[in-house]
């Protein structure tokens, strides 16, 4: 009889709860293509991408070929992204790029794959207690760093363009210390042609990064342990040229 009775208040807990939960939106199949797309919009605007991404799906596969039907893949890609379903974002960008090569809104798919590669590679716990990260695999950010570079210069008049410039000068910072970390790493174990080239590596693709002198250094330490004299002293050569305040020269 217990254990009836504690089912009996499990089952009454389980209604009430259901109940009270408010029922998602509706699809009306008699609305036209303007009404559905104006309901998924409304949706997204409010902030539930999940429940947006329905909607949207929903006007897609009902008018695959109206006039709404480039700017729902476009509220898609931005719900996907939203929601944190970046696989799914990411094939969506991958295909109106395929389908629509010369569509004027390009700039912001290019723009929101950059975001999107970006989003892949971050990790929210790890910097928000300021953990550095730039020894995790940075594939990703290197093809965001692609993406905005397409943006840049296919549609250098783009809204979004100042903003990738922006981005793409941190992810060069990032992808210069992930080399030299590398580079840091094969220096402690005494692969030092490894450690040289990730450290020329930096010098070569990332000139402009404040990293060059600590890249110029490890270079300069790996051909020293390689008994490579001349390419030490040309690399000390440089390094004394462009940073005379390094403590080697002190």
């Amino acid at each position: 009889m217990k254990l009836k009775f504690i089912l009996i208040i499990l089952m009454s807990i389980t209604l009430s709860a259901c109940a009270g939960k408010p029922k998602p939106e509706q699809v009306n199949p008699s609305q036209t293509a303007q009404g559905q797309y104006q309901q998924a919009k409304d949706v997204l605007d409010a902030g539930l991408y999940n429940r947006a991404i329905e909607l949207l799906k929903a006007v897609e596969s009902r008018f695959p070929f109206g006039p709404l039907a480039r700017q729902v893949q476009l509220d898609l890609i931005y719900a996907y992204h939203q929601a944190g379903d970046l696989p799914q974002a990411l094939a969506s960008i991958d295909r109106f790029i395929r389908l629509n090569p010369n569509q004027p809104d390009l700039d912001y798919v290019y723009y929101m794959r950059g975001l999107t590669n970006l989003k892949a590679d971050e990790n929210a716990f790890q910097e928000f207690f300021g953990i550095d990260r730039s020894d995790r695999d940075l594939s990703s950010t290197r093809q965001a760093f692609e993406d905005f570079k397409i943006l840049l210069n296919s549609y250098p008049q783009s809204k979004y363009a100042a903003d990738a410039k922006q981005r793409m000068v941190i992810i060069k910072d990032q992808l210069a210390r992930h080399e030299l970390l590398v580079a840091d790493y094969y220096l402690r174990r005494g692969a030092f042609l490894a450690a040289a080239n990730r450290g020329k590596y930096v010098v070569e693709f990332y000139r402009d990064s404040p990293l060059v002198e600590q890249a110029l250094v490890i270079m300069v330490e790996s051909y020293e342990k390689l008994g490579l004299d001349k390419l030490k002293t040309d690399t000390e050569q440089v390094l004394r040229l462009n940073f005379p305040q390094n403590s080697r020269f002190n």
